[in-house]
């Protein structure tokens, strides 16, 4: 069975970090695209950084040069390091699993966690 877990979601003021954590369980991590994804209430899902079992990884516009993705093959367990957080930053964040050319929106997804960032 797979699983997906994140964890370290809160609540932070502006400017501030988070590190969120994502334990993947069921599947072969080093196989498997690892992406976050957030949903900002009233507002789509969208892509906030990838990490491709081979190849770069991709970041969102808004979230480049201050959210740095990273994986742990040998915990099976990809990160996302958030910093000089922004209140649009607000969501669920929800980590995602998927194979080599299938889309992200057919693989694994964690229950998510929220990111709140408010005064």
């Amino acid at each position: 069975q797979v699983q997906l877990v994140e964890s370290g979601g809160g609540l932070v003021q502006p400017g501030e970090s988070l590190r969120l954590s994502c334990a993947a369980s069921g599947i072969i991590f080093s196989l498997y695209n690892m992406a976050w994804f957030r949903q900002a209430p009233g507002k789509q899902r969208e892509l906030v950084a990838s990490s491709p079992s081979i190849g770069p990884t991709n970041y969102e516009d808004s979230v480049k040069g201050r959210f740095t993705i990273s994986r742990d093959n040998a915990k099976n367990t990809v990160y996302l390091q958030m910093n000089s957080l922004k209140p649009e930053d607000t969501a669920i964040y929800y980590c995602n699993a998927a194979t080599q050319g299938r889309s992200p929106l057919h693989g694994y997804w964690g229950q998510g966690t929220q990111v709140t960032v408010s005064t």
